[in-house]
């Protein structure tokens, strides 16, 4: 078995500001063909940036996709052409303020791999220096520091609902240590 699917055809259906959404045609292995409607995604960055006394910066924001607030780490969408370390840096700094001296990269994850192309990397941000937040026009949110230990606990308690948030703090608490 090669579990492989090949497009034989690739139709746009919308084209958004942050997402294009197709509707494509595979060829299955068994000589079949299949629809599959595929998200395409420049992909993201999120950052576990810890402080001295091992505390997480977190931010707070309204999700209108799930009509809620949730506590995040800082995250943000490539830009065409960046690679994920400078947007990672570039994130951290509008959202918190925030430079750091070391990045520690953590891997990457497929948050819906099914039918979204997005693929999220993972860094531990350390050395941090405080500067000044430069939220884009359309973001709001409250900036806050967690305990690693308790931001953990968090996760294990559900009270940490994002999914990139959750991985990337396990992944960060077990470098650690």
């Amino acid at each position: 078995m090669e579990l492989t699917e090949k497009t034989i055809n690739s139709e746009l259906k919308y084209k958004g500001s942050v997402i294009d959404v197709y509707s494509d045609t595979a060829l299955l292995e068994n000589g079949k063909e299949a629809k599959r409607d595929v998200v395409r995604h420049p992909g993201g960055v999120c950052i576990v940036a810890l402080t001295e006394n091992n505390d997480v910066y977190f931010v707070k924001q309204f999700r209108y996709p799930h009509a809620k607030v949730l506590l995040e780490i800082p995250a943000g969408k490539l830009e065409w052409g960046e690679s994920h370390l400078e947007c990672g840096k570039r994130e951290l700094h509008e959202e918190t303020g925030c430079t750091a001296d070391e990045f520690t990269y953590l891997g990457c994850l497929y948050p819906t791999p099914a039918y979204d192309s997005e693929v999220i990397h993972m860094y531990l941000a350390k050395g941090l220096h405080q500067d000044k937040q430069k939220l884009d026009d359309d973001e709001f949110l409250e900036v806050y520091t967690i305990p690693l230990d308790k931001a953990v606990e968090m996760v294990m308690n559900n009270e940490i609902e994002d999914a990139k948030t959750q991985l990337a703090l396990l992944k960060a608490a077990r470098l650690l240590g």
